[in-house]
This record gives C-alpha cells, structure tokens and sequence, in this order.
C-alpha cells in the first residue's frame, strides 16, 4: 500500500464544505477488502490505538467508528480515523468528528476534513503505514513521527493572536483566507480586503513598529509627551553595562534594545556581576544592550486596539508550587505536562524551559534545581513575566483606573500603533499613578493572555481588532455572482459583467478565456477555478466579482469562495462523462450543484426552468437550507413550472412577443426587445435568448438599473463575447466561430442554423478524447442531422486517444446516422477550416468549433473576414423572425 498522491482542498468542494485533505492510494491486494476480511486486523488495531473506540464516524455517537469497522469497512476509511486520532493525539482534532470520506463506492481516497492542512498531509502517510503494518504483523513506532508532527504543528498552525482574530471575523461573517504559514491572513474581499499577521494589520504604521521595537527611542517619545518611563542606557559593553548601572540606582533591568516575548530580558538586578551576566545574555538577542531603571510594584499588560483600551492583565512570573517530596526540576516536569501548555505560542501557555535567565533568577532567589521545596512553598523561578518565558496571567480589565486607562491610550496614540500591547509597572492600577509607569509599548502584541487568562474573565480582543478593520457591523464582502453549467456560462458571465459596468461599479470577471477588472483583460487563459476567483477577490479595486466556475476547478480545487450572492446554473447535460472519475449526468449535477449549496442565506438562486437536470438542484437538502430566493428563466412562458412559481409570488424572467418579461408574481413588465440585443443574431439563436435571460435575471437581482439593461444591445459577439457564436462575412460565404465542443452545443447551432433559409451550412467538429463513447456517438448523429456537410477534426490534445481514432468513429457515426452526408477527415483543425474557406461556395456558411481561437483569427482575416456586426446583414441571411408562442 502506497500514497499516490496528496492535495489540499481548502475551499467548499463536492466532498465537504470544509477544508480537506485528500489521499490518492494504492490498496494493492487489499482493494475493494474489507477490514474484517484481514485476519485479525479489527482486534489489533484497537488494541493499538484504544481510543478508536471513542471515535463518532458518521453514526453521529460514541463507538460509532468500531461499528462499522466490525460490520466491514474498506481501508480507506481505516487509513481516515487512524489520520484523525493521531490528530487527536497532538491535540490538532477531536474524536468526535464526523466528517471523514468514507467512500464505499471508491476505496481509492482518503478524504479528512481538518484545520491543520500541514501536519495532516504529514501524518496521513503514517497511518497508511501503521495500517500495513498491521495487516502484515510487523511492529511500528509512532513516537519520533508523532513529536515531529508537533513541531510542523507549532510551525504551520496559526498562532493563538492569529485564532482570535480568525474566529472573530468568521462569527461576523467576514472571509477570511490564510496566505501563508505565517499566520499571514488575508479579511475580506475586494474593495474591503484587510490584512492581519497575528495580531499586525495593514493599517498598522510601518514606522510605529520601528519605534516600538526600539524600546529606548520609545521611551524618549513618551517621556516627550509627559509619560512616566524608567531612565536608561544604551550599552556596547560590559564596562559601560556595570557604568549604566551605577548611575542608575539599586535595581536595574538589562534587555536587548530590540527584543521581543521577554527574550534575553534580566530584572531585579543588584550587583556588577549579575549586571555583567545579563549583558551577556541580552547580548544574544541584540547587538546593543539596554540598562534601566528598575521600578517596584505589579507588572501588566494593557491592550489597546484603535485607540481604545480593550483589555488589561495583571503578568505572574513563572513559577511552581512545592509539595515537599519533588525537586524544582521535578516540579517543572509536572507544570509542563499541564495540557494548557505548549510550544512557543501553539497553546495559552508556554512551556517552562530552564535557560541560564531561570537559573540566574533561581539562584538570587536561593534555590538551585535540585532543591526541594515545602508543601504550598511557592518558587518563582525567573523575574520575566511574558507568558513566553512560563508566566501566567489575571485578567484586570475592569480594576483599570481611568487615569492609567486615559495614559495608555495616550501612549498608542502617542507612537501611532492601531494595535499596541502597553506594558506597566505599577504599585496598584487599581488607583491613580504615584509610582512607575510604561516600561514597553509592543507591536504585534500577543493576545492569549486576554483570550486565556490563567484568572479571570477572557475578552474578545479579536472581536476588537475586527471592529476596528469593520466597524458598524460591515461583513467585509463584495457581491458576487458565480456563473456555473455545461453550455454558455462564458457568455452569460460576460453579459452579465457588461451590464454592470454600466452602473460605475468596478466589476471583476474569470472566465474561460482570461481574468478581467472593468472589461480589461489582466490575464489570459482558462482561469475558471479557485485560484482566478482569489485573484479578483484580492484586488482592492474590485466592487463586484462576476466568476465563471466551471466543472475541473470544481471538483480539482473546489471553490475560490466561500458564498455567493447570486448564483446561476445555466444548464447541465451531458459532457466531460469519462473525465475525472465522472460517469453519469447525475455525477455532473452534483457537481455542478455545489454552486447552488454555496449561495449565502437569503441569495438568489437563478436557474434554468426548460433544464430538467438543472432543475433537479432544487431537490437536494443544502440547497433547501439555508432559505434562499429562486429564480426561474424560461424560453416558454407556458413553462408549468413558470406558472407555478408565479402562482407562489415567485419570481421569473422569459420571452413573449418578441419581448424579455420580468414577471413577479401576478405584475409583468417588458425589460428588452429580443431582436435588438445583437447576440441573438435576429432572434435565430435560442440559446443566446436563454443566456441573455439569465444575464438580465442575475442583474436585476443584484440591483441593476432598469436601464442599464439596455446595455446589451451593444453587447457585441466579436467584441464582447470573443469565440462565442461569431459570425463574419467572408468570401461568397460566412464563417461562424463557436467554442461548443459538446452535444448540447452543436445540437443549439444546428437549430439556429435550421431558421438560415437557402444556405448550406458546413460543420467542422470534433470531440475531446477523454469523452466516454456515447457522449462522442451522440455529438456525430446531432452534427449529422443538422450540417449538410461535415469535416471532422482534432484537437492537438488527443488526451490519451491515437491520432485518428476519434475522427474515425465520429465519420462512421455520421455515415451511418445520414448516409448521403458528406464527411471528409481533414485532422489538422486549422487546415481543415482554411480548405473549407478557400474552397467556399456562395451562400455556404462555414461552422467552426475550434480549439484554440488565436490561429483561427489569423486565417479569418488572411481571407479579409469582416464581422457581422450592426446585423444589417444578418437581417437577410437570417430570416426568421423571433415568434416565441
């Protein structure tokens, strides 16, 4: 057994609306086996790892799990729960989550929903290997693997501040994407994007932190200002430390000059030599040493977010209590086993780690390690009060004097920090200042004293620094439209983006063509997935998102968002079957149908009411809840699902007398006149009616106004809709451009072909090679019974095909289903459509569904190829008349 592969999906996807990780294995023999098939695998995976018999599974209880795994379950399944418990080991995850793949139908993945993206990837590996090792009797160790996994934990989690600020944004609703491992964390979209780093935002003064960092130009800008602070030296030395020291009085502080979390810091200092040992300490942090005046009293932290204080703790000095049997090294052993302490900033407290600063404190204390001290005979072991160092914290929020309040909002204000982390010393802050004042004032200050406080009341200092980014309740969203089906999502995401951009706002859109900010194309290429829709929601211009999502980053990468306002399913028919494990429509729709899951409560669902599989959607569970607005579009007004939804006060866009007619409940009224809106092509081409009713459905709910649907008049295909249904005038003839490259799209040509009196209409297709064989039969007998003549073509991908075998079995589908039609093999794409060209007959019409749109251009306009485009033309070549009875 082997990991073929691992991905992170971070997104909503079509396994789980959580973060995933996913497994590719390779069972080998024990593919398609069941756990209880194994000898005595169930008995022995248990004994190893009891606590599976806590673990929920999809049952939703305690022993859910050990149920199925005693009635039978596939190693895929076992390769989950080991992942998840050794998570849980670490701390990372809990035994009562239900959320695993479990897949019966594929055994072939392993699918675990979690947090901990990093440390998941390392450990489901060593479950795969601890269940081989099982099946075949050999022994494993965990142990060095699992310590290891603590430490990618401690370096990828995000860190204690980074959580508060995280968990507070997603109780308000506001996004939140994480950028990087360093707890770099991206608020919001577009025009209301924020940037947070642990507890530094992107309204943080770069300038500030500088300040801040040098605690000794810190100290004169306050002192500036009339706030009291600790008189001080700069040091090089440790002649000039003892110096500084003398001069300062009888206790003093040695620090680096630009360290942070306690590090290096030595207090309470009385002595040349203790002076000397600190400068040596505190000179492995910085290059220069600060000595200061030591004040007496009680050491706090006050936080202040915006110029507000919003928290206050009083700072406890590491310590143990002593029991009078273990030594002090025993006791530490004992306190660091206490599940709230951790690694670095991975847990509300810090690991106690005995550094030569402990010792020193230790011994000025009079104890050395090996002491044993009396039952209830507390032990400081080191002066510094960061919980960084082992401290502890009492929260003091509401004993703050007004005074000492007023002084420290004073002092951020002071350096210009949004976010400022005040350090005191003080007899009592209970009371007016008499003696001591602000030791510190820190960027990027840590925030778990105040979220878990060792005492006291813990306070949502997260909630604060999202006030101050979001104030007045703002969610930090950008309405977005996802656009998803299997034909004409492209153009209707295109419409909908021109109609936008005639309300002023700035409008971003992906399509499959490329990315583009107010109809200015940014980037070029397929850029339908996740990554496409982060890259308009990251830019600060952006008012509107308008996302084209197709089918692969859907089920490759899941979405690049987490709701939508408006969602549209344009229609779903078969296409793709054969690719990425899809085999049916139904494996389409529920794909496709995560679009639908995904709108926000009280979105707007907009959804093809003549599409009996889109309207399927509707039927699932967490498309019902949360409650959200549907509305229908139809090309028949008679449509009984039309008349039932407007019998219910619903909402619906469809044609009638050659008009486009927003209809709410019983009250009509016409928006456009279909023949003026120049994709149509004069009405002939129904499927453009469809997409402009879906546009138009989408706008008018996002708040569009009236008028500005008119825009689409000028909503030009070679312009605006490029490689979509283009029609130029070409020779004698015409030539039609269109991506179609499915059933369903030849299938909407060949009808609106149907209505072009007197011309012969030449098809030049072809199929993908990753399409299942009926998918590529029924495009041949749709393409047969709709071109007089057809050339068959490939693409220059032939995705695992040979060349020639596709073309092939397309012709004789051909041939067979219309005998007296014409198909020539002609397999090079852009030879075949320039024969056709040079070789074009009057009033023949040539159909291009091309692969790659560049090169076909260039053969258009060699051949002097002007667009169709004030249709003046197309009037005449297009005869019929729109009648939509």
């Amino acid at each position: 057994m082997k990991i073929e592969s691992i991905k992170t999906i971070t997104g909503a996807s079509i396994y789980s609306h959580q973060p995933i990780v996913v497994a590719t294995l390779e069972l080998e023999k024990l593919k398609d086996k069941q756990s209880r098939e194994i000898g005595n695998f169930n008995e022995h995976l248990l004994e190893k790892f009891p606590k599976l018999h806590e673990h929920f599974c999809t049952r939703g209880r305690v022993g859910g799990f050990v149920e199925r795994l005693m009635e039978g379950t596939h190693f895929n399944h076992v390769v989950e729960h080991l992942t998840l418990e050794l998570l849980s080991e670490i701390g990372l995850a809990k035994r009562n989550q239900r959320r695993c793949g479990g897949n019966e139908k594929n055994d072939s993945r392993a699918i675990l929903e979690t947090t901990s993206v990093e440390t998941t990837r390392y450990i489901m590996p060593l479950a795969l290997d601890i269940a081989k090792a099982i099946v075949t009797e050999k022994s494993f160790f965990v142990e060095e693997k699992i310590l290891q996994a603590k430490e990618i934990a401690a370096d990828n989690e995000l860190s204690p501040s980074g959580r508060a600020i995280v968990e507070a944004a997603a109780k308000r609703g506001i996004p939140w994407t994480r950028e990087s491992e360093y707890s770099f964390v991206q608020l919001g979209w577009g025009k209301n994007r924020h940037f947070v780093q642990a507890a530094l935002s992107d309204s943080t003064s770069h300038l500030a932190v500088q300040m801040a960092g040098d605690k000794d130009d810190t100290k004169r800008r306050l002192a500036k200002f009339s706030i009291p602070v600790p008189d001080g030296e700069i040091v090089e030395n440790e002649a000039e430390a003892v110096e500084a020291f003398k001069e300062l009085g009888e206790k003093v502080a040695v620090k680096p000059l630009d360290g942070r979390q306690g590090k290096g810091v030595s207090l309470n200092l009385s002595s040349a030599e203790e002076v000397t040992k600190a400068f040596q300490i505190a000179l492995e942090f910085s290059d220069k040493v600060l000595v200061e005046e030591m004040f007496e009293g009680k050491n706090y932290r006050v936080l202040v977010v915006g110029g507000k204080m919003v928290a206050a703790s009083e700072r406890l000095p590491c310590n143990v209590t002593g029991n009078g049997r273990y030594t002090i090294t025993k006791l530490i052993e004992i306190e660091n086993q206490n599940p709230l302490r951790g690694e670095g900033h991975e847990k509300p407290l810090t690991r106690i780690k005995i550094t030569p600063i402990l010792l020193a404190a230790m011994l000025k204390e009079g104890w050395i390690l090996e002491d044993v001290p009396e039952t209830g005979e507390q032990i400081t072991l080191c002066g510094g009060m960061n919980l960084s160092t082992g401290g502890t914290a009492k929260d003091v929020t509401d004993e703050v004097h007004e005074s000492i309040k007023l002084m420290c909002e004073r002092a951020a204000r002071v350096i210009n920090l949004d976010i400022c982390g005040v350090d005191l010393v003080l007899e009592d802050i209970t009371a007016p200042l008499e003696k001591g004042g602000i030791i510190e004032l820190n960027a990027a200050p840590g925030l778990r004293m105040h979220t878990f406080p060792s005492q006291g009341k813990p306070r949502d200092v997260g909630g604060a620094i999202i006030e101050m980014l979001y104030p007045n309740n703002e969610n930090g969203r950008i309405p977005i439209i996802a656009v998803t089906g299997t034909n004409g999502k492209t153009t209707v995401t295109r419409m909908i983006s021109h109609i936008l951009l005639g309300d002023g706002a700035t409008v971003g859109t992906t399509t499959t063509d490329g990315i583009y900010l107010n109809g200015k194309e940014i980037i070029k290429g397929d850029t339908t997935g996740p990554i496409s829709a982060k890259t308009i929601l990251g830019d600060p211009l952006v008012e509107i998102a308008v996302l084209e999502t197709a089918r692969g980053g859907i089920v490759r990468r899941g979405l690049g968002y987490d709701w939508s306002d408006i969602a549209v399913i344009t229609n779903i028919s078969e296409d793709h079957i054969g690719q990425d494990g899809i085999e049916s429509v139904a494996d389409l729709i529920n794909i496709k149908a995560l679009i639908a899951e995904r709108v926000c409560a009280n979105g707007t669902l907009i959804i093809n009411a003549d599409c009996e599989n889109s309207m399927s959607v509707l039927k699932r569970e967490k498309v019902k809840n949360p409650p959200r607005k549907i509305v229908f579009f139809s090309l028949d007004e008679n449509n009984p699902l039309i008349e039932k939804h407007l019998a219910e006060n619903g909402t619906a866009y469809f044609t009638k007398d050659g008009q486009i007619i927003e209809a709410h409940g019983k009250t009509k009224r016409e928006l456009i006149e279909i023949v003026s809106i120049g994709a149509t092509m004069n009405g002939a081409a129904e499927f453009q009616i469809a997409n402009s009713l879906a546009a138009i459905a989408a706008c008018q709910t996002i708040g569009t106004n009236p008028d500005t649907l008119l825009r689409l008049q000028n909503f030009q295909n070679e312009t605006n809709n490029p490689g979509r249904n283009n029609l130029y005038r070409v020779g004698c003839g015409y030539a039609l451009i269109d991506y179609g490259h499915n059933a369903a799209a030849f299938e909407a040509i060949c009808k609106m072909a149907a209505n072009w009196k007197g011309k012969t209409v030449t098809g030049i297709i072809g199929v993908s090679g990753d399409r299942a064989e009926r998918i590529i039969e029924n495009a041949g007998r749709i393409a047969a019974r709709g071109f007089h003549k057809i050339i068959i073509k490939e693409d220059k991908d032939l995705r695992g095909r040979e060349a020639g075998e596709i073309a092939r079995f397309l012709c004789e589908t051909v041939t067979r289903e219309s005998p007296d039609r014409s198909c020539e093999i002609v397999l090079d794409e852009l030879e075949a459509f320039e024969n056709a060209v040079s070789e074009m007959n009057e009033n023949e019409v040539i159909v291009l569904f091309y692969d790659k749109l560049a090169p076909v251009l260039k053969i258009l306009e060699k051949y002097g190829a002007e667009p169709v485009a004030n249709f003046d033309e197309a009037q005449t070549l297009l005869s019929a008349s729109v009648q939509v009875e």
